[in-house]
């Protein structure tokens, strides 16, 4: 049997993650969700997705602080790391993963994160 493919979003603002998940559920994919760092970091350990998306606002310490311990999950599963922030550009070179910088448009993400999934050969757009 094979599993379905998955997204880890994680992100305060309970509109985004629900936009993400509605429209990544529509094209076949399961999703696990976290308005919280840490409770993103579990689900990550536990359920290993298939690609991971960011927000830095989730986070109280700084943007690389925040990002490297999901940088390290996304590595140990060799899963695609989506960030999104609004950060200079100093600090964006401490971040691992594809940065898509603040404001965004859900289209043009959701087409990322397509496109990082069928790179890895783990999905085969539906919709």
């Amino acid at each position: 049997m094979v599993s379905k493919r998955s997204v880890l979003i994680v992100d305060r603002s309970e509109e985004t993650r629900e936009v993400l998940a509605t429209a990544l559920e529509r094209r076949g994919l399961q999703i696990f969700a976290s308005g919280r760092a840490e409770r993103g970091l579990e689900l990550a350990r536990a359920h290993r997705p298939d690609l991971i998306v960011l927000d830095l606002e989730v986070g109280d310490a700084g943007p690389a602080e925040t990002c490297s311990p999901f940088a390290e999950e996304a590595r140990a599963t060799q899963a695609p790391l989506v960030v999104l922030g609004s950060v200079r550009r100093n600090e964006r070179s401490a971040l691992e993963g594809e940065f898509v910088p603040k404001p965004y448009h859900f289209g043009p993400l959701i087409r990322k994160i397509e496109e990082l999934l069928s790179a890895r050969g783990s999905y085969a757009r539906i919709a």
